[in-house]
């Protein structure tokens, strides 16, 4: 499996700092968009991600770049798009940035943080982990991964930063999958 930054990573990359995420490259697996995760993902035996999700403030991250507050502050840092408009602030507020096949109005949906779900989203490959990882799917199996993921874009360089407590934005977000008594 070949392994690349994608315009996107890149973006995030810069405004963390340099903080490195693996992204499986584009042209190896592609994106299938939320509505095709949420087909399997939204039971509760399995967790109901796609609920979490759709109640998320990552389901709503493009519409924020749709205000006028949003283009304000675009101005402001000296973009010369609208907010919705500008690659520097679509890498942080849809899935893959403006250029990957995903519908932005998404906003920040499952491949963003799992990587492009062309080659694991199959029922066979996701009903082993190991399988969904050989085919693409990013490991994020530590809460120190999870917590790099999230910084690639919730950081002091975003105009709009506040702080970052992992811990508490975790419990907004977490979808585990439920283990077995």
């Amino acid at each position: 499996m070949k392994l690349a930054f994608p315009p996107a990573a890149v973006l995030a990359m810069i405004l963390s700092g340099g903080v490195a995420v693996a992204t499986v490259e584009a042209q190896e697996y592609k994106y299938i968009g939320v509505e095709a995760c949420g087909k399997c993902h939204k039971t509760a035996k399995i967790g109901n991600q796609l609920a979490v999700w759709e109640q998320s403030k990552h389901s709503k991250a493009y519409a924020t770049l749709q205000t006028p507050q949003a283009d304000s502050i675009a101005l402001a840092t000296g973009l010369a798009t609208k907010a919705a408009e500008s690659e520097t602030c679509l890498g942080c507020h849809t899935t893959a940035g403006p250029d990957a096949g995903v519908k932005p109005d998404e906003g920040i949906g499952c491949e963003r943080c799992h990587n492009p779900g062309s080659g694991y989203k199959g029922l066979s490959v996701m009903k082993d982990r190991a399988k969904s990882i050989e085919a693409g799917m990013r490991d994020m199996g530590s809460p120190e991964t999870i917590e790099t993921m999230c910084r690639t874009c919730h950081n002091e360089k975003s105009p709009s930063f506040k702080a970052f407590n992992f811990a508490e934005r975790w419990e907004e977000i977490k979808h585990l999958r439920p283990t077995a008594p």
